[in-house]
Formats: C-alpha cells, structure tokens, sequence
C-alpha cells in the first residue's frame, strides 16, 4: 500500500511539474514574439513552437487570455498595441477557429473585419474586453470541452 502511494505522489508531483514548465514556457515565448503588427504574430518562430504542441496548446494558451500587460505588438485594426491576452486569443484562433458568435455575444452579419489581416479574432477585442475576458475565457474553456466541439473535430479528422 506504501509503495502504491508513494508511485501516486511521484506521478502527480510530476505532472504538475510538467504543467508549470509548460506554462512558464509559453509565457517565455509569448513575450519573445516580435513582431511590428499583429498581421505577423502566427508566422513567428514562437508562434509555431506553441502550434507544435497540439490540441493541449489550446487550454495552456487559455491561461493567458486575462493578462492585461501591453506588448509592442500594434493592431493595424485596433489602432493600438495588443495585450498578452490577446496575443494568446489570436494563437489560439489561429490553432483551431473559435465560434465567434457564441463566445463573444457578438454576431457579425455584414462579415466586417479587418482588411488584409488574418487574424479575424481582432475584431471582436472590443466585445470581449467590454464583457470580461476572464468570461470569454470561462466560455472558450467550456467551447473546448464541449461535445459540440469534439464532434466538430472528428468530422474534420474524417473529412481531411
């Protein structure tokens, strides 16, 4: 019974080391990207090492959506540097393309974005900032594990 809890102990101290090391990673290479405007951020090097991790990108980037602290990264659509926050939304836009409509309360029928930028998650920072990104994040987690979602992905999978 001993040894059954110390191998227990030992897995979960482990994976929690594991997670920590991831996340302080990604924080390293969200601040590392550089790049003049938003346009660039999915080409960057950093950009596509936290692509390279998958699917578990997607909850570790999650984290990050609340961080308010300003980069040097300039939203030609906005008109202003972007947050770390939104840094991590437009990765994980970028990873798998969020349903804009039910995470942002915001509908947009005319199919209005920003010109010639691919990020098309940036138009809808003003909704999300003035509902709460920690709300946005609340509802993108429940989207990531929703059955509706999963469902989504096997069809794709089959179809690719």
């Amino acid at each position: 019974m001993k040894k059954i809890f110390i191998i227990f102990t030992f897995l979960v101290l482990n994976l929690s080391l594991f997670s920590a090391q991831t996340k302080e990673e990604f924080d390293k290479l969200i601040n590392e990207i550089s790049v003049e405007n938003s346009i660039g951020i999915i080409t960057t090097k950093e950009s596509k090492q936290i692509i390279s991790y998958g699917e578990k990108s997607l909850t570790l980037l999650a984290e990050f959506f609340p961080d308010g602290t300003l980069t040097n990264i300039k939203s030609d659509c906005l008109e202003r540097n972007l947050t770390k926050g939104e840094i991590a939304i437009i990765l994980a836009d970028g990873m798998q393309r969020m349903p804009y409509a039910k995470l942002t309360g915001m509908q947009n029928c005319l199919l209005e974005f920003c010109k010639n930028n691919p990020n098309l998650i940036e138009y809808y920072f003003p909704f999300i900032q003035k509902d709460n990104a920690k709300l946005f994040t609340k509802k993108y987690r429940d989207w990531l594990k929703s059955t509706e979602r999963k469902s989504k992905r096997k069809k794709q999978k089959l179809t690719s």
